[in-house]
């Protein structure tokens, strides 16, 4: 009996997803709880495991198309499903009231129950009812993967993260043919970049790198010598960067953002840093300037509750969040994620500073889950890591406040009367008025820059 996996919610009210990459492919026997798919979501790319055992009959859903929640994903073949040899007959219709169909929940993942709605897209879906049962048949001359053992026939596919799978889909790169630098064999960045320019050199026209963002970029090559530096270029929109822009215009055109700004001399709190780094309590952490400026937020958050809050527009009424859930922004090759660290409140130092030092890398490395990004209350943007002084960052949906921190570098300053170099950084408090007025605002930000001037304000606050 043919049965088909339906795309799962696998976050709290996603509406659909990015297929990644199929570890399966039509003929392939599967076993209940066996990966054989990965997604992007607006949250986190997510492994799906089947649910059924048995033989792959049809994807469903191409690598890089977008699927609505609920949407059939992949068709299997499984045996004695409808009865056959060995299985227990059928209960009478009369003896037992008639249940709905019910999809196996697997590992924390399910649909939620009721229709899943969405607004419409402006052109009709593409994809096929269902791709061939068969895979194509390979050229002659395919090149397998050096040293790349085989299972049931077929090579198995190249160790990549999804990323470089996405890079390599753009540049028209076929990873089975490429000898990987990584980790056992996994093939890079570089090696993508690698392939795509040698196949350029060979048909002499342009090709695509691609920037920290993991976006395609047009680069000019041509052996005319003719500049095509102004030819343009189409990337798809999707997956975190898609969700990422949206969130972002839904955010800048419904809060109304104000921003403020002011620059502290953090010469005390860079001592505390270099101090902190050298206490047994601290061994194996990172320590640094932001683990300071989070604690001394947290500390100004307990001083005015009203800043970690949220704007219920159809209730009309302000939430007051009595638990913090700090947001730490981080560029992701994915693109942009905020992974929040959950009652970061009650935290000490040395818990926040393992706590940060886990979720940003995870979140890094593209394994943040659906729950690491949900559920933030306030965030922080570590923008002096870029080299730039400050900015008017914008708020995540659904927060009252988000504060920016700028590089920290030298300059003039009057310290105790006296013109001296000090250690300076500028920080940036964006605020939805709304909720935060001008003065919440100010002294929020005030009370931030009087601890990094003098972190033992801290333990005086807290």
């Amino acid at each position: 009996m043919n049965k088909e996996f339906k795309l799962p919610d696998v976050g709290e009210g996603l509406t659909e997803a990015d297929i990644v990459s199929w570890h399966v492919k039509p003929g392939d026997t599967v076993q209940i709880n066996q990966v054989i798919v990965e997604i992007e979501t607006a949250k986190a790319v997510v492994e799906l495991p089947s649910p059924y055992a048995g033989t792959v009959t049809a994807l469903l859903a191409a690598e890089g198309e977008t699927v609505d929640v609920g949407t059939p994903i992949i068709s299997v073949e499984v045996p004695g499903a409808d009865g056959g040899p060995g299985q227990a007959p059928a209960r009478p219709a009369a003896s037992q009231p008639a249940q709905p169909a019910r999809q196996a929940v697997l590992v924390g993942y399910g649909a939620k129950p009721g229709a899943t709605t969405r607004r419409p897209r402006k052109s009709p879906s593409t994809r096929p009812a269902s791709y061939p049962a068969t895979p194509a048949a390979p050229p002659p001359s395919a090149p397998v993967p050096p040293g790349g053992p085989t299972r049931s026939g077929h090579t198995v596919r190249a160790l990549t993260k999804p990323p470089v799978r996405r890079l390599a889909r753009d540049l028209g790169v076929d990873l089975t043919a490429l000898a990987g630098s990584g980790p056992e064999g996994s093939v890079t960045r570089e090696d993508v970049e690698r392939a795509a320019g040698e196949a350029t050199a060979r048909s002499g026209y342009g090709f695509a790198t691609a920037d920290d963002s993991g976006a395609a970029v047009a680069t000019a090559a041509s052996p005319s010598g003719t500049d095509l530096s102004g030819t343009e270029e189409r990337i798809p929109v999707r997956g975190v960067r898609k969700h990422v822009a949206a969130a972002m215009v839904a955010s800048a055109f419904t809060a109304p953002h104000v921003t403020e700004f002011l620059q502290v001399d953090v010469t005390e709190t860079m001592a505390a840093v270099r101090r902190a780094r050298d206490l047994p309590e601290f061994a194996g952490v990172k320590v640094s300037p932001l683990l300071f400026v989070a604690k001394a937020l947290l500390v100004a958050v307990a001083r005015h509750p009203m800043v970690n809050s949220s704007w219920d527009d159809a209730a009309q009424e302000i939430v007051v969040k009595h638990r913090v859930n700090l947001g730490v922004a981080v560029a992701a090759e994915r693109g942009l994620l905020v992974p929040n660290v959950k009652g970061a409140e009650s935290m000490s130092l040395v818990q926040l500073a393992r706590a940060l030092d886990e979720l940003t890398g995870t979140a890094r490395a593209g394994k943040a889950t659906p729950a690491d990004l949900s559920g933030g209350t306030i965030t922080i943007t570590n923008v002096g890591v870029f080299g730039v002084d400050a900015g008017t960052p914008i708020l995540t949906p659904g927060e009252a406040a988000i504060l920016a921190f700028g590089q920290v570098r030298e300059a003039p300053w009057v310290h105790e009367g006296e013109l001296a170099v000090r250690k300076v950084t500028t920080l940036s408090l964006s605020f939805d008025h709304r909720i935060v007025d001008g003065e919440l605002g100010s002294a929020v930000l005030s009370d931030v820059g009087s601890m990094l001037a003098d972190p033992v304000r801290m333990l005086a606050w807290s």
